[in-house]
């Protein structure tokens, strides 16, 4: 069974709108960080990558927000990994750490250009081999 990737954060207060919730484009930034971080838990750096003309690159994004991130609010990021032909689709969820509500959940499909042309290099699938469900 595939294992799901967590990591810890924290909203900082510059993250938030006039009303002192999280503004909804900085969501996308949060996972785009924590994605980032499970590629370097798994032994794989952006910068060696593109040194290689590897280049992860998202092709699609869906958000749905579901309760709102404030101020101070620390959270866990959770991510499971499905691979579907040439796509990675990183499914993540965002909880509220103080009562582990559901604030948004996200679907982030990946493909990898490798010298410019879609390709599946085998060095993810080796670094996500612990998280990767097939489909």
């Amino acid at each position: 069974m595939a294992r799901t990737f967590e990591f810890q954060m924290k909203v900082r207060d510059y993250e938030c709108d006039s009303q002192g919730v999280v503004n909804n484009a900085n969501y996308l930034h949060y996972f785009e960080a924590v994605r980032h971080e499970m590629m370097e838990h798994c032994g794989l750096r952006l910068r060696d990558l593109t040194e290689q003309n590897i280049l992860p690159v998202v092709r699609n994004a869906n958000i749905s927000y579901k309760h709102s991130l404030r101020g101070s609010d620390e959270f866990v990021c959770r991510v499971r990994v499905e691979r579907q032909m040439l796509r990675y689709i990183f499914h993540q969820d965002i909880f509220r750490s103080s009562d582990n509500i559901l604030c948004a959940k996200a679907s982030i499909e990946v493909v990898c250009l490798t010298n410019g042309r879609v390709s599946k290099p085998e060095v993810f699938d080796q670094a996500f081999a612990d998280y990767i469900t097939w489909k």
